[in-house]
């Protein structure tokens, strides 16, 4: 294989996560579980969950979609009913 052709898909491998922005903070994401405490499986477990999502915002899914909890303030809507 050619230099030339290895570095483009390199390149798109990276395009492919999110740039170079979320492969450092992927890196980090493994730096960290890598150092972490626990056994040797269980920083293997964190680093390949790190690696699962680009970045450290995972992409939305459907959690993502749900509204926020209604907060105990009550309506916002300072008017008095009508009588």
């Amino acid at each position: 294989m050619k230099f030339n052709k290895l570095a483009e898909k390199a390149k798109q491998a990276i395009d492919r996560r999110g740039g170079m922005d979320s492969l450092k903070e992927d890196l980090q994401e493994v730096k960290e579980a890598a150092t972490g405490r626990g056994s040797f499986k269980d920083k293997a477990r964190a680093a390949a969950d790190a690696l699962k999502t680009p970045g450290r915002n995972p992409a939305p899914g459907p959690d993502a979609a749900r509204p926020a909890p209604p907060t105990a303030a009550g309506p916002t809507d300072p008017t008095p009913p009508a009588a």
